[in-house]
């Protein structure tokens, strides 16, 4: 074999190994992410820094990755033809084949087989390799494609610069690479990382409790008015003492007159109490402090902020009447975040959602709708004007609700078990099998 065809199939190599390199980085690079190639950085990866280069600069890389690409697709093209035609010199003297009918005949297969080689081995190979395994490949081609984007820059910005030339002249503004995500692409990232074993449950839970914070007002989490366990500015010590023990509350309201629209204040038991217990002289007033208030509709980032400026545990909860709607604390606040706070008074505390039977629950009738929803993949309708399960079954009646009353929806039954009064306590929530009738509960996320 001739010194020139071993060189020519040696350029051919070469060429094919170049276009694998310069495909390989160019899916690499766009799949692999910054805040992971940070991640490496931070963990003393030299590699990396060169990575987060190329990946910061993604236009440029990209551009200096089609460069490569179509300078040997080039080179590949003209040195495949007299590569192949001098391989098959020996077979066309042997059949006997025109000058004409041999170079036809070495044009066609130089094309076949360069374009299998080129599509295979340069192309649909290391395009998959890039996708399958983006961090290894980015750490290992980012190097070579930095130093070349270095060496090419004079052809890669001036082609760059005809490319925007062109784009704004059929009224095109080029913009720039940047990875930025919405809200509803981080919980599908959130999810997927969740189902690959990256997050467990417990993350995966804190995370989405993040996101669904912004969008609770404080209406969503206050203890409502007519749950509200308050002290009156008139109370003897012994009364004081009476409701002390019989809530352990750390912070209760102060009101006059027993009115709950007429709010004057909070008192920490912490101070009050050493004076109690000694038979001190005090005055109720003496331990009162000024409570913030919020409307219904604030959102809880901005309720928290604001008692953490004024550095008080609780603010007021007021309707668009100006009324006490309800009270807000720092627990409901940090329970949307972290999930049910319980200390050593709470034994006694029942579970808002719990399970009661093979597959039946019951509810606390100020368990919110949305939160029903995610669980039980539920879909309430004529719910516009309300919040919670037990404001849900009210609408639905039209009427005043009395104990054992139920409203069935589609497949669903609700019993209401519990009332105070005007307000539905607890509910229960069965399933019915349409089939045969019988009442079973749905299982929890179904």
């Amino acid at each position: 074999m001739e010194l020139a065809t071993i060189l020519n199939l040696l350029i051919l190599v070469v060429l094919l190994a170049a276009t694998a390199f310069f495909v390989g980085a160019e899916f690499a690079v766009v799949k692999i992410r910054i805040s992971r190639i940070e991640q490496l950085i931070a963990e003393g990866n030299q590699k990396a820094i060169n990575a987060k280069k190329v990946a910061s600069n993604l236009d440029y890389y990209l551009s200096a990755c089609q460069l490569g690409i179509t300078v040997t697709a080039l080179g590949l093209g003209a040195i495949g033809k007299p590569a192949v035609e001098t391989l098959l010199e020996p077979a066309f003297n042997y059949f006997n084949l025109s000058a004409s009918a041999a170079s036809a005949a070495s044009y066609a297969i130089a094309f076949i087989l360069v374009t299998f080689l080129h599509v295979v081995v340069g192309e649909m190979a290391p395009k998959t390799l890039a996708i399958q395994f983006s961090e290894k490949m980015t750490l290992l081609l980012a190097s070579p494609l930095y130093w070349f984007g270095k060496m090419m820059n004079p052809f890669i910005w001036a082609l760059n610069g005809a490319s925007r030339l062109l784009l704004r002249a059929i009224g095109v503004k080029p913009s720039p690479h940047e990875q930025a995500y919405s809200e509803d692409e981080l919980r599908i990232i959130m999810t997927q990382s969740f189902e690959g074993g990256e997050l467990n449950q417990t993350k995966l839970d804190y995370m989405e409790n993040v996101f669904s914070f912004d969008e609770r007002a404080a209406k969503d989490i206050m203890v409502p008015r007519t749950a509200m366990i308050a002290l009156d500015i008139r109370m003897s010590d012994a009364e004081i003492i009476s409701i002390l023990d019989e809530y352990n509350y750390t912070r209760y309201p102060v009101i006059e007159d027993g009115n709950k629209d007429r709010i004057i204040g909070v008192v920490n038991v912490k101070k009050l109490l050493p004076h109690l217990v000694a038979g001190r002289a005090h005055s109720l007033k003496d331990f009162v402090r000024t409570l913030p208030f919020v409307l219904e509709v604030t959102p809880i980032q901005a309720a928290m902020m604001k008692m953490q400026q004024e550095r008080v545990f609780m603010a007021l909860v007021i309707d668009e009447y100006g009324g006490t709607s309800g009270i807000l604390t720092m627990e409901d606040i940090l329970e949307e975040l972290v999930g049910e706070i319980r200390d050593e008074f709470d034994e006694d505390e029942v579970a808002p959602i719990r399970k009661t039977g093979e597959r039946e629950y019951k509810i606390n009738g100020l368990v919110l709708l949305d939160e029903l929803e995610k669980e039980f993949g539920l879909s309430f309708e004529n719910r516009e004007e309300v919040d919670t399960i037990g404001g849900w079954i009210q609408v639905q009646t039209g009427t005043t609700v009395q104990p054992g009353d139920q409203i069935r929806m589609n497949e669903y039954i609700w019993t209401v078990e519990e009332m105070d009064k005007f307000q539905i306590k607890q509910v229960k929530i069965n399933y019915v099998d349409i089939s045969n009738e019988e009442v079973n509960s749905p299982a929890r996320g179904e």
